[in-house]
């Protein structure tokens, strides 16, 4: 981030009051990125809610965990002892005090991540947390994932799916990755794990209520913008329009 782009900064909306703005989206949409920086700009809390399952992810195969057995895997929800920022401006991620805010983006763990995403009961813990978290932080927080405006807060004052093509999300993610990925890789990553967690959630069509934001054809600064120009005019009730 620039220190230009850093010096910009929005003015508090809804000061006083709840404002929860749920992003949801597929992987390389640039969903965490995005949701940081409309965080940091509205001065909201933030929560990455996929951290979270990668978190438990890391612990389940540092202890060994056989993800393929249901039980085991929502055992270890139940007992991770997680400890993850909820701050725009910083980021870690903590499990049993040892710090894997690097661990849990190898690949090994974007491999095996699904596995946990799409075990029921996991994902009645880990929502659970989520939840509380948003109690917290009195409602004033960016939560961002792929069950947020339908599962994890369908009361949000603001619900966005943020989109992208096929093609701008591998390049997006490969850029991320700093060409570390070649394209079977990147696939895996980006289409293949979005097919494997699209059978719990729907993260790809937007539910009723819920705004769409597709940015194939926006930069980074313009997908901001976008995203609070939407969350302005939902808080506003103001009448979407095309340009």
């Amino acid at each position: 981030m620039t220190q230009e782009t850093a010096a910009v900064a929005t003015d508090v909306v809804r000061p006083g009051k709840s404002l929860v703005v749920a992003i949801d989206g597929p992987s390389g949409s640039g969903k965490s990125s995005v949701s940081k920086e409309v965080a940091r700009r509205l001065r909201l809390a933030y929560l990455d809610t996929g951290a979270m399952y990668r978190a438990l992810t890391w612990y389940c195969l540092h202890a060994g965990t056989d993800l393929a057995d249901g039980q085991a895997v929502e055992d270890a929800a139940e007992v991770l002892d997680l400890d993850i920022s909820t701050s725009a401006g910083e980021e870690y991620v903590r499990v049993g005090g040892v710090d894997i805010t690097d661990a849990i983006r190898e690949p090994s763990i974007s491999a095996a991540v699904s596995a946990v995403a799409t075990n029921l009961g996991a994902r009645t813990e880990l929502i659970r947390r989520q939840r509380a978290l948003i109690d917290k932080h009195h409602r004033r927080m960016v939560v961002e994932g792929r069950d947020i405006t339908t599962v994890v807060a369908p009361n949000a004052e603001v619900r966005m799916l943020l989109t992208a093509s096929e093609e701008a999300r591998l390049r997006r993610r490969g850029l991320q990755l700093g060409g570390t990925q070649n394209a079977e890789q990147l696939a895996a990553q980006v289409t293949a794990r979005d097919a494997k967690d699209s059978t719990v959630v729907n993260f790809t069509r937007a539910a009723d209520g819920v705004v769409t934001l597709d940015s194939s054809d926006l930069d980074f600064e313009q997908t901001v913008d976008a995203a609070l120009g939407i969350v302005r005019r939902v808080v506003e009730h103001a009448p979407f329009t095309r340009d």
